[in-house]
């Protein structure tokens, strides 16, 4: 009976000192960027190196407690991120411009952070977002300097027809069409605010931005619409793809390596 009891206390003391711990720390949002070709994308796997793995280690490591980060989406193996926030509970941070200094310090070449800021105790990287935007590259001559950052594609393209095609998402709300199949979701519905493609000097890069993205989503449109600007497709045609809900009469995906996370949105009033 005393060692039931004992055990007991013990078990209620540790969940109170968990509590406690949890209420003294604060929450902190934390701004980076990363190539991602040597990732197998940003949630942390068993048996492969990804982006939330090294940087939960290399935060353990420097604020000598354990750092768990949640981020404001999962990106898949290869793809970049010129902008990327994940919220993370520490007790304290004296200074996060050292702070910064030092992971930088700490961190590959191909991971680099931007900033730390506090934010209110219930912020969340992830369900707080209100808007992202991704960015794919392609090019359509043979070029050694972006073979790791954008997808050669040699055909002719007509950006017309292919902006064309484009703006019908605008005007539509349920994109299970361009989701990977079998993937466990509520809802396929997604608000898109910009599809457009423009033409830079040495590369096309479509832009898409939303309130949310479904797995393999903006890969999957941007091969469809690659379809259209090589005369495979009408532009029309993606009312019926998008009426079909079916991801196999939508095109093939893209290579991950031409896609960026080029920018997440959140309201002001989540800043501490």
């Amino acid at each position: 009976m005393l060692k039931s009891l004992l055990v007991t206390t013990a078990v209620q003391d540790s969940t109170i000192f968990n509590v406690l711990k949890v209420q003294d720390s604060l929450r902190y949002f934390i701004r980076f960027s990363y190539f991602g070709k040597n990732y197998h994308g940003w949630q942390r796997q068993p048996n492969a190196i990804t982006v939330q793995e090294v940087l939960e280690d290399c935060m353990s490591t420097l604020l000598r407690e354990p750092i768990e980060v949640v981020g404001a989406g999962r990106t898949d193996t290869g793809v970049h991120a010129k902008e990327m926030f994940a919220h993370f509970d520490v007790e304290s941070i004296q200074d996060s411009g050292e702070l910064i200094h030092r992971m930088n310090a700490f961190l590959p070449e191909d991971i680099a952070i931007r900033d730390i800021s506090p934010v209110e105790s219930d912020a969340h990287a992830r369900f707080n977002a209100v808007e992202r935007t991704y960015e794919y590259w392609v090019v359509q001559e043979k070029a050694p300097f972006y073979s790791d950052f954008a997808h050669f594609v040699k055909q002719d393209l007509d950006i017309g027809a292919m902006n064309e095609a484009a703006s019908i998402f605008l005007k539509h709300s349920d994109f299970e069409s361009f989701s990977k199949s079998n993937t466990d979701v509520k809802t396929f519905i997604c608000d898109i605010r910009k599809a457009e493609w423009s033409t830079e000097v040495d590369k096309l890069v479509f832009t898409i931005s939303a309130d949310r993205f479904l797995r393999n989503m903006v890969r999957a449109i941007v091969g469809t619409l690659l379809e259209v600007g090589m005369g495979k497709r009408k532009p029309a045609e993606m009312k019926e793809i998008l009426k079909s809900k079916s991801r196999s009469e939508a095109g093939v995906s893209v290579p991950a390596k031409g896609l960026y996370l080029t920018q997440v949105l959140y309201p002001e009033n989540i800043y501490a």
